[in-house]
């Protein structure tokens, strides 16, 4: 069973998840609405006012079935889990390596490289598919500032240094992102990276795709034996996955990024799908947080070939071997970390 297929998302205010026998019940005013097998999970996504039975969270804790709690608008809140062993020998290298600048910024320098070339090759699909693309000119410059970070990153280079590269990268990259938004211009204008509240429905889809890449990766390093708290790009913090956010940088471009602006492009959501609360923030209203909900689920099963392991894989499954390639350099069986890189 393949697990980072399975993941229940509940998004229903008021659900109530209970245990009987061998499966999950999911029920909405006493009313059960759906069931599923306890085996077939490996994670319950809850979004906003949804609880669970102490008896249904103790026997995923048992199972290794991580329960997560997150706002309707895709805030991480908590997570329930079980003991997760690891692997201390692997840990303990893990923690020699982060205290180590020279030896995180070798790590890190291979997942910027990744994140800067998989952002490159996002605006350079746009430009090919859309020849006549509303300004054209800028984003081909910026495909070509981020070809040239590309090629100072080949040297070796001191780990603050890497993440002012990175920094750059996410500015020149998000210049550009409102030029690859072509449909419904009008409700989604992006015109930078805001966050805690997002200020605008791009922003917002962005935020919540990010979070549940966030989920899975954090749950991709504890399967592999990693502490997805101690991380080499991301330095640590208490509450912080450091860990999992350096993997998804590779990520975002092509999972998470391409995923939002895919919905927006091929008007699966709308900008009447989305609402200002009193906060001043944007929130998505329950139409919207399923339908993203669904291609996110769909995007996670369609196969790819993964570029240094020269295998068909479907998409959910990549956090997962690039958690474990990462494990194999950290025990020594591979020289480097290969980060993934888009095709």
């Amino acid at each position: 069973m393949m697990h980072y297929l399975n993941t229940l998302f509940v998004t229903t205010q008021g659900a109530y998840l209970a245990k009987e026998g061998e499966a999950v019940l999911v029920r909405v005013e006493h009313e059960t609405k759906l069931r599923v097998p306890l085996h077939l999970l490996g994670g319950i996504v809850c979004f906003g006012q949804v609880s669970c039975s102490p008896f249904l969270m103790g026997e995923c804790g048992e199972r290794h079935i991580a329960i997560s709690f997150f706002t309707e608008n895709g805030r991480f809140l908590a997570k329930v889990q079980g003991f997760t062993p690891g692997n201390v020998l692997l840990r303990r290298e893990q923690y020699r390596r982060a205290d180590d600048l020279t030896a995180s910024a070798r790590i890190a320098r291979a997942m910027v490289t990744a994140k800067v070339a998989n952002a490159r090759i996002s605006l350079q699909r746009t430009l090919r598919d859309n020849p006549d693309l509303l300004g054209k000119e800028e984003v081909e410059a910026a495909a070509l500032r981020l070809g040239h970070l590309l090629e100072g990153l080949r040297e070796e280079k001191p780990l603050d240094q890497i993440r002012g590269m990175e920094g750059e990268a996410a500015r020149v990259y998000f210049s550009v992102f409102d030029r690859m938004i072509l449909a419904s211009k009008d409700g989604f204008r992006f015109a930078g990276r805001n966050r805690r509240p997002p200020l605008d429905p791009v922003n917002a889809l962005l935020s919540f795709v990010y979070a549940l890449l966030t989920h899975d990766v954090r749950g991709a390093c504890e399967a592999a034996g990693l502490d997805p708290a101690v991380g080499f790009l991301h330095r640590d913090r208490p509450g912080r996955p450091s860990l999992a956010l350096d993997l998804m940088e590779e990520f975002r471009p092509f999972l998470a990024d391409r995923l939002v602006l895919t919905l927006i492009n091929r008007q699966q959501v709308k900008p009447e799908g989305f609402r200002r609360s009193e906060s001043g923030g944007i929130e998505m209203d329950e139409a919207t947080r399923k339908e993203t909900l669904v291609a996110w689920q769909k995007r996670k099963q369609e196969e790819v070939v993964h570029p240094f392991l020269e295998e068909k894989c479907p998409v959910g499954l990549l956090v997962h071997l690039q958690a474990r390639l990462l494990a194999r350099h950290l025990r020594g069986d591979q020289d480097g970390y290969a980060p993934f890189l888009w095709k």
